[in-house]
């Protein structure tokens, strides 16, 4: 069973891509050069689109 949907590996690859090209920038303008802010990037953006993603996880208590 996949974590991600097709659409969600889809864009996370188009939104990798971008972010390799030099094109992906942050909310705050600045452009995106971490590869692991761009997968946060693009999960978020998938999770807006209501594609299937794994749900966020939460913070242990200590």
């Amino acid at each position: 069973m996949a974590k991600y949907s097709k659409k969600a590996q889809e864009l996370i690859r188009r939104i990798m891509r971008r972010k390799k090209s030099g094109k992906l920038y942050s909310g705050s303008g600045e452009k995106v050069t971490d590869n692991k802010q761009a997968v946060a990037i693009a999960i978020s953006e998938a999770r807006e689109k209501g594609l299937k993603v794994p749900p966020e996880k939460k913070a242990k208590k200590k």
